[in-house]
């Protein structure tokens, strides 16, 4: 591979992607050429044309980048994709985004944030905090950070933030001198086979931790004492055995108010305006990194209280100042993650009807955790459910939003497809009371939104 200083043209499979998209940003913000195909149109792709790069939806090899000097590729692009295929017919240089992500963060002070969830609201809101208190950072999200509109910004400071991404043992090309570990509920058994191996990778993960780095995990984890870093700390909700943890929790319009202990001391009446108690555990994490970093007090308080959150983790579409409805829209696709969701929905906006629309993600994801995600959504007052988005996989016999559906206990569920929901929401949804409502899944569920959205506000 060239060294990335003398890359003159980058091509992206996937350019559509939430990482792979960060990286496209980042060469181009390096003055590369940089082009790449995705499957369909978004808003994301119309952004990235909009800053200047190059995105095709069409799989032919006439609009494909010949002058490439890498190609970048997500695991999830088909083999028999046309353009993947020409390039590996002709013996191009064929990286994984984990691979790019390794390299350019091989001679950086990297903060390498890994978990099966809170990743992403922990990556930014760490690099947030780095951005707004001025002490700088490079950025690579898992999700488009609210402030900024992006999933990649650059500095002149050395360090990096970077969401580490357990998929495809991503996150094994990976060196941190900072990590977190937040959560290793079994998920993507199609890649690890079972929860023990999974896990290992964390075990894994945690062993790349730079000599004298530190590692935060989030306190309880299975597998704990076997994480191992020259320096571990240990972060929570609110158990004060962890090193850093909440307490003093009071609920403020549709946010919190809270201090948090660190190895430093105490940080008092810290404000955080978006819900969910687990966005709290998650700004605990954020806040003890910014503390390792020796980042004043006052500007740690700034800075959360100026978080406006990632587009798609506990989004007000419709926040709780405007209206009877609170609607919210989550990325939750675990049943773990939906758990959270609604608890901490609910708990915030108690006496409200809670309405979960939950888009399954995975035919093997369904298979696997049916159960748990019947048990989770039975925390809902009603739910609909929408078919299963297949994201890379084909169908799988028997496999369907009705294995849920049949282990729901809560007798006030539907299966319905996106029409359908529409028509539910403008004809029977009850907007004489107070309600709230969430839309969940991490497939094509947020091209709901701004249609639920315009129903709620304009009653049509």
């Amino acid at each position: 591979m060239k060294e990335l200083n003398n890359i003159k043209e980058v091509y992206f499979i996937g350019i559509g992607g939430i990482g792979m998209s960060a990286l496209a940003r980042y060469f181009k913000a390096k003055g590369k050429k940089v082009s790449g195909y995705d499957k369909t149109e978004t808003a994301l792709t119309k952004q990235l044309v909009k800053e200047g790069i190059t995105v095709h939806y069409e799989d032919d090899e006439k609009h494909i980048a010949k002058e490439a000097d890498i190609v970048v590729y997500t695991p999830a692009i088909p083999v028999a994709h046309k353009g993947l295929s020409y390039y590996r017919d002709n013996s191009y240089p064929l990286l994984k985004r984990s691979d790019v992500l390794g390299e350019i963060t091989k001679s950086s002070f990297n903060i390498c944030i890994a978990g099966t969830h809170g990743k992403t609201t922990i990556t930014t809101m760490t690099a947030h905090l780095l951005r707004h208190s001025g002490y700088g950072c490079n950025a690579f999200l898992g999700g488009i950070a609210a402030n900024y509109n992006s999933n990649f910004w650059s500095s002149e400071k050395n360090v990096c933030v970077a969401e580490a991404d357990e998929y495809d043992r991503s996150f094994l090309k990976l060196h941190p001198d900072i990590a977190v570990i937040s959560a290793m509920d079994a998920d993507h058994l199609d890649i690890y086979g079972t929860e023990d191996e999974m896990q290992q990778a964390f075990v894994d993960f945690a062993g790349q931790v730079k000599k004298g780095g530190v590692l935060f995990s989030k306190w309880g984890l299975k597998k704990s004492a076997e994480l191992k870093a020259d320096h571990h700390f240990t972060y929570s909700l609110q158990n004060s055995n962890a090193d850093a943890y909440a307490a003093n929790i009071v609920n403020k319009e549709g946010g919190y108010v809270f201090d948090v202990h660190t190895t430093g001391g105490w940080l008092k009446n810290v404000a955080l305006n978006m819900g969910g108690l687990h966005n709290i555990e998650n700004a605990v994490a954020a806040i003890a990194i910014a503390k390792q970093l020796h980042i004043e007090d006052e500007k740690i308080k700034a800075a959360v209280a100026d978080f406006k959150g990632v587009k798609r983790r506990f989004e007000y579409i419709i926040p709780p100042s405007n209206s009877r409805t609170v609607y919210v829209d989550d990325y939750a696709h675990h049943p773990a993650e939906l758990e959270a969701l609604i608890k901490g929905a609910k708990l915030l906006f108690a006496g409200k009807k809670c309405t979960v629309v939950f888009q399954p993600h995975l035919f093997s994801r369904t298979r696997d955790f049916a159960g748990a995600f019947a048990a989770s959504l039975d925390l809902a007052d009603e739910v609909i459910l929408l078919p299963v988005y297949p994201a890379r996989e084909l169908p799988i016999a028997g496999v369907t939003s009705k294995m849920i559906f049949d282990k729901m206990k809560n007798e006030r569920k539907h299966i319905m497809d996106k029409a359908e929901v529409l028509n539910w929401i403008k004809n029977r949804y009850d907007q004489n009371n107070p309600n709230l409502l969430i839309t969940a899944g991490a497939g094509d569920i947020d091209q709901l939104v701004q249609p639920v959205k315009e129903i709620l506000e304009n009653g049509e």
